[in-house]
């Protein structure tokens, strides 16, 4: 049940940076830009918006007005919505295994931004003549990756321990704001270099023959269903911190705005710093003469171009990682807060000792997948976001378009948005998110599934 002294985001601007920065991660970054080069271009960013406003927003408001309207976690959210034994089994079950996927997702996730704290001091220390610093924090080891994902996840849950106002909120309206600042700044940067112009063209003239392809439509589909975050109660927890007061209809579509035009930044940072590369002699395609992409991009083919600048690209590349640890921490501390809220209310735990012990078990399940790398990495990736992810986000649908009663559903819409009922959102969205969004998530979840 809610907790009586639940804690709310202070206004709806703090709202919108913690959102955001949950929606905004390092899969954000690396993977919206390789991906609309490597489908037409402007024309897949052209289908990704499309997607977002068709599945993405639609699906994230489920979410929001689930936690609003229990405010509670995700465990006694959903068997709050009816009185039937069936629906409140079926949602108990799904709210405890969004809890396990946010803590898989959290538990490799702080590995890969360790990965990015560990490349901030390379190229510093090798000017400083720090050689040995230098080779262990840019060399793929177990011992490097243990200490720098511990580094990463103790300040993930320093920030949860500080609590929703002075905590998530409170970091995401300096952190957020930090982010768009290098990224800009970068931007600039990267547009003095030979070959941005080329990677520019790459990136915004549309190849409208690609639209043709089924893989770019699935593409953009997955990408503008995972940037959001949904599917595992990052949003249903943020939405259970809203004043009742505040438009959710209109809070929601800012973050969806937020976060596409985040991604549309990113894509004029990373594909021109691509082809910028490439003029300097590194390898930018794979074998099958797509762009690199993921963390080889991040991890070797930018560095490499860093390392070519000379001086100048030493602060380049720290600003760089930097701004890939900001986009990691914003994002983790909403996967934390999914299972704090959880341990909060079920055991009336405080919330730093909740965050203290919930973030040490997530530290070692990612021990544990460090330790066993090549077996387990990958194997944790693929049943969180490929399968798991997909299911958990059908089920959100089905919750608040077929299980929340239609007035009590109309009742939360109406808190912060009056007339609701002549409104556009309340005629179009009841039954776009009971129909049409569970049959494109399940198409989706079958596609990831033939693949």
């Amino acid at each position: 049940m809610q907790s009586p002294s639940r804690e709310h985001f202070s206004s709806r601007a703090g709202f919108i940076m913690a959102a955001t920065g949950s929606a905004v991660g390092l899969g954000n970054i690396w993977g919206f830009p390789t991906q609309a080069a490597n489908n037409g271009g402007a024309a897949f960013v052209l289908v990704y918006v499309i997607f977002t406003v068709a599945l993405a927003y639609p699906a994230l408001m489920a979410e929001l007005l689930i936690g609003r309207h229990t405010r509670c976690n995700m465990v006694n959210a959903l068997p709050a919505l009816s009185n039937r034994r069936r629906w409140q089994a079926i949602g108990k079950f799904a709210g405890i295994c969004g809890i396990l996927v946010s803590s898989l997702i959290l538990a490799f996730y702080a590995i890969v931004a360790g990965w990015m704290m560990a490349n901030i001091l390379p190229l510093p220390a090798a000017s400083l003549g720090l050689s040995t610093v230098s080779l262990w924090t840019s060399e793929f080891s177990p011992s490097r990756n243990l200490v720098f994902c511990l580094i990463f996840s103790v300040l993930t849950f320093s920030v949860i321990a500080r609590g929703v106002a002075n905590g998530i909120e409170h970091w995401s309206s300096r952190l957020m704001p930090t982010l768009l600042i290098l990224i800009v700044t970068l931007t600039a940067y990267v547009f003095t270099q030979p070959g941005a112009l080329e990677g520019l063209k790459v990136y915004l003239l549309p190849d409208f023959s690609a639209l043709a392809r089924p893989q770019l439509l699935l593409s953009a589909m997955g990408q503008a269903f995972f940037s959001l975050s949904l599917g595992v109660g990052t949003m249903l927890i943020y939405g259970s911190y809203l004043r009742a007061q505040e438009n959710l209809p209109v809070a929601g579509a800012l973050v969806a705005g937020a976060d596409t035009g985040v991604a549309l930044l990113a894509g004029l940072l990373i594909i021109p710093a691509t082809f910028v590369a490439a003029k300097q002699g590194v390898v930018i395609h794979n074998d099958t003469g797509a762009l690199i992409a993921g963390p080889d991009l991040i991890l070797q083919t930018l560095p490499s171009l860093f390392q070519s600048l000379g001086t100048g690209g030493v602060l380049v590349s720290v600003i760089f990682f930097c701004l890939m640890v900001i986009a990691a921490l914003t994002s983790s501390i909403s996967m934390l807060e999914v299972p704090v809220a959880f341990v909060i209310e079920r055991w009336r735990v405080s919330r730093p000792k909740a965050a203290l012990l919930t973030g040490g078990v997530i530290y070692l399940i990612s021990a544990v997948i460090i330790l066993n790398f090549d077996s387990l990495f990958g194997l944790v990736i693929d049943i969180t976001t490929k399968y798991s992810q997909p299911l958990l986000a059908g089920v959100l649908c089905i919750f608040a378009g077929w299980v929340l009663h239609r007035d009590r559903l109309l009742e939360e819409i109406r808190s912060g948005y009056a007339n609701a009922e002549n409104r556009w959102f309340w005629k179009i969205w009841p039954p776009y998110i009971r129909f049409v969004c569970p049959a494109l998530i399940a198409g989706l979840f079958i596609n990831s599934l033939l693949d």
